[in-house]
């Protein structure tokens, strides 16, 4: 599988709208998984990973409003473009209440599905407040890290490391990705990523029992892995 190809699931009920949108993005090279209600949506959202869920309003079943709430309510913070043929600021509203990233109206050119769509993929969505990994906990909106109820202190760099960790987990961050995340365009010294690492994976596993990490497969030792040729991300062993 390409890793570099993206991933979508496309949840709407009309047929014909479906496999054009999905014919089309095949042509960008993305790959598009369809559900045609909003149960099937939840469910395959649950069971897959995608990086955008293009998602109608109005659906069999549940409606795109509810899907979207369900999902923030549960911690999912996949980043979700919401298809609407209703263009009021009502309707708008809700539909960023509920936890939609983008609106598009119908009927809309395709061109426009693909841009927005690239730019939700390259970030997890901001509604999620609350993330959790483990038993690492961070909340965004006071800003506070705890791992097993104890609280962390993070350098602000750190902070942002830490976050975009975990908004892409389980899937890995590049070296340039995190730096981008974290620096933008002002390139840090070539060795401050590394000391920033250390010293986040050092304050992260500072107050870890290691005997019973050995013992408790959900708390390996380090928690945040270093994926030859793929970057950084916490890893979970399974038990056998």
């Amino acid at each position: 599988m390409d890793l570099d190809k993206l991933q979508l699931l496309l949840v709407e009920d009309d047929i014909d709208l479906a496999n054009a949108v999905i014919d089309y993005l095949a042509l960008e090279d993305m790959t598009c998984d369809h559900a045609a209600n909003g149960l099937s949506g939840l469910n395959l959202i649950k069971t897959n990973h995608y990086d955008v869920v293009i998602l109608d309003l109005n659906l069999p079943k549940i409606s795109g409003l509810e899907v979207c709430e369900t999902l923030r309510t549960e911690g999912y913070d996949i980043p979700i473009l919401m298809l609407t043929a209703k263009d009021t600021l009502d309707d708008k509203l809700m539909g960023f209440k509920k936890g939609a990233d983008d609106y598009l109206v119908k009927p809309f050119a395709m061109q426009e599905l693909i841009v927005r769509t690239q730019v939700l993929s390259s970030r997890r969505s901001g509604q999620v407040t609350k993330l959790s990994v483990c038993d690492l906990t961070l909340d965004t909106q006071q800003q506070i890290i705890t791992r097993d109820n104890k609280a962390l202190k993070l350098s602000p760099t750190g902070y942002k490391i830490l976050e975009t960790l975990m908004r892409a987990s389980p899937n890995p961050v590049s070296r340039d990705k995190l730096i981008q995340a974290v620096w933008g365009e002002l390139q840090p010294d070539s060795n401050s990523l590394k000391v920033h690492m250390f010293n986040l994976r050092k304050e992260l596993d500072k107050n870890v029992n290691h005997a019973q990490q050995q013992v408790d497969q959900r708390r390996p030792l380090g928690i945040i892995h270093t994926l030859s040729g793929r970057g950084f991300a916490f890893k979970v062993e399974q038990s056998s």
